[in-house]
């Protein structure tokens, strides 16, 4: 069987699990452990969303539906990102219901890769493009944009092309961001849409926390720049329906074909009672997300109030639910080492930036999906951690 193993993709085999969910296994043993490490919701899924589920079963909607997701749910998501951001898509052909986000992530990055293109990807950034992009044998190109606030500049941008000449084939946004909670306004996405513009390249636009933006309204690439934009979005963070598996990709038609061949490869169909869910979540539940970015807010200036205290810098998160945290001068700068101790002698676990790719050495993640209760315990612990470690230094 060893031999077996060894005949495997190779492509595969040079991947390592997910750094993020390994490390949170790890801490997950620790007696009394506070866990602000996983990016998902801490509030239940709204009861008419869970109803419209539930009434499909037992109306027996039990059955294969459109690869692309029921012509119904498509027509709602697609009103859904109208009457949201102005976004014009045909629900017919140039919208395709994905599972969750990373679904339309794997099936569009598949689907437009071939061995030898690059695909530039603004750090830190959630990491999972990276092994989907070198699944398909293309080449990961990174930007690191800490010394630009976390947001990816046009000049950075038109560099990594110069340097990548005739092989680049997407570019990579996510925004608001995971990890930075750092957003994109209109004139940042206008100047990288002028530079992007100038090439046969696709803007792989991930804007699954668009609901969770604080400040102003979200605008999207799509609006900018449709002709060569894929946006992905979905209702796991806006409707907390991480569980439910529904995600979007939406662009133009022809890519959309494409892309589409991918996902029904994959799994064929969604299943039923979700798309149902999901149909009700963007037809009834315009503002559902409403309540829970109000409670964000707070958790948000909470926890960035108490981080200041202790000594950690960060940008304000403008959307989604993380802080990036620097770690204080004098501290470990390892992250991994930092968040290993912390979590050891604090009982406090957080996930480390170097997970997030160039830039983010020396800081932490910390999600703020979490109860009031549980931030104010960790906010106190780490204060108490952080002034522990600096007595005994001195």
């Amino acid at each position: 069987m060893s031999q077996l193993s060894e005949k495997m993709n190779k492509r595969v085999a040079a991947l390592t699990p997910a750094a993020i969910l390994t490390f949170n296994q790890k801490i997950s043993t620790i007696p009394d452990i506070v866990k602000l490490t996983l990016g998902e919701p801490d509030f239940n899924t709204p009861e008419h969303v869970k109803q419209a589920a539930i009434n499909a079963i037992n109306d027996n909607e039990s059955h294969y539906t459109n690869s692309r997701g029921t012509d119904s749910l498509r027509q709602a998501a697609a009103n859904f990102l109208n009457k949201k951001y102005g976004l014009h898509y045909d629900p017919a052909t140039q919208v395709l219901m994905t599972a969750g986000a990373t679904g339309a992530i794997y099936a569009s990055l598949t689907a437009m890769l071939n061995p030898g293109d690059t695909v530039i990807i603004p750090t830190p950034i959630f990491p999972l493009y990276i092994p989907i992009v070198m699944l398909a044998g293309a080449k990961p190109v990174f930007v690191d944009t800490s010394d630009n606030g976390f947001v990816l500049s046009p000049e950075k941008l038109q560099a990594a092309i110069d340097d990548n000449q005739g092989t680049v084939k997407a570019v990579i946004l996510n925004f608001p961001n995971n990890p930075t909670g750092v957003t994109y306004h209109r004139a940042d996405l206008e100047k990288l849409a002028a530079v992007i513009s100038k090439y046969d390249m696709i803007c792989l636009s991930d804007e699954i926390y668009s609901e969770l933006t604080y400040d102003g309204t979200h605008v999207s690439m799509g609006s900018i720049l449709p002709e060569q934009t894929l946006v992905m979005n979905g209702v796991s963070k806006s409707h907390a329906m991480t569980g439910w598996r529904i995600g979007m990709i939406c662009g133009p038609a022809a890519i959309i074909d494409e892309v589409a061949k991918v996902s029904e490869f994959t799994m064929t169909s969604l299943a039923t009672n979700t798309q149902a869910a999901a149909e009700e979540a963007f037809k009834n539940g315009f503002d559902d997300a409403q309540p829970m970015k109000a409670t964000y807010l707070k958790r948000r200036d909470l926890l960035t109030a108490g981080l200041a205290q202790a000594g950690f810098t960060c940008p304000t998160p403008a959307g989604a639910f993380y802080v990036f945290a620097k770690i204080p001068a004098g501290l470990n700068q390892s992250s991994v080492d930092f968040c290993y101790d912390l979590a050891k002698e604090a009982h406090v676990a957080l996930i480390p930036g170097k997970f997030f790719g160039a830039g983010g050495e020396g800081y932490v993640r910390i999600s703020y999906a979490a109860s009031t209760e549980d931030l104010q315990k960790a906010v106190e612990r780490i204060q108490q951690y952080v002034a522990s470690k600096q007595v005994s230094e001195k």
